[in-house]
């Protein structure tokens, strides 16, 4: 028997999720969600963990409610302790905020917007269903519905990196010094999306919660920066 899908959401995006389910149910990829598959009288949090731990991958429906989500974040945790792998299923235009960024920062990724959303289930249930018995690993670009091709986030030019490596570096340690080894993923996300050293500094100095720390990451980076010969 199939292992099935575990589907995790906010209570928010709660109907698109359900949708998700019946689609890929009807496409024969099985799934458990909550709070359907939950049985009667049985502990909540003891049978999403027993859940988590059968299935062969989590589908996170990814929004800026399921960001804030505690029970999303337990969920996630849960998963990466278990070597599950996870696709974000992105129907915003939102990245994961701290307490998630760094569980989600390798896995597979699918923006599903703009809407319908049912172009998205199609293309996910492709994906699912290219070997059932088991999901690949390590971070992977799913394949965009063609209504959606068109939206394109801006990067850096091709072949023009806007800092050497040995300033990623300065930038990676000293980021390190407020956030701790979460900056290594931060600065390898942030460096493609940046406009130039500057706008990548702002970036990622935008993580950090404390406005005096804040300030200090910008002028230690800046610093840095005129140093450099």
């Amino acid at each position: 028997m199939q292992q099935p899908v575990f589907v995790s959401y906010s209570q928010t995006d709660r109907k698109l999720a359900y949708d998700l389910v019946t689609y890929l149910e009807a496409q024969g990829v099985p799934c458990w969600i909550a709070p359907r598959d939950i049985t009667p009288s049985a502990e909540w949090a003891a049978e999403i963990i027993d859940a988590i731990s059968k299935a062969r991958l989590l589908v996170l429906v990814f929004s800026r409610s399921s960001n804030e989500s505690p029970q999303v974040r337990r969920e996630i945790e849960r998963a990466v302790h278990k070597r599950i792998p996870i696709i974000a299923f992105r129907i915003e235009e939102v990245l994961p905020e701290r307490s998630l960024e760094y569980f989600l920062s390798a896995q597979h990724w699918l923006d599903a917007f703009p809407g319908p959303s049912e172009p998205y289930f199609e293309q996910l249930c492709k994906f699912l269903q290219r070997d059932p018995e088991r999901a690949p690993s390590g971070p992977a670009a799913l394949p965009t519905p063609e209504h959606a091709s068109a939206t394109v986030r801006p990067t850096a030019t091709a072949g023009a990196p806007v800092c050497s490596d040995s300033q990623l570096a300065s930038i990676e340690r000293q980021l390190a010094h407020y956030l701790g080894p979460i900056a290594k993923v931060l600065v390898k996300r942030a460096a493609p999306a940046a406009a130039g050293l500057e706008d990548l500094q702002r970036l990622l100095a935008a993580e950090i919660e404390s406005e005096p720390e804040r300030r200090a990451f910008l002028a230690g980076a800046r610093a840095t920066d005129r140093s450099t010969p």
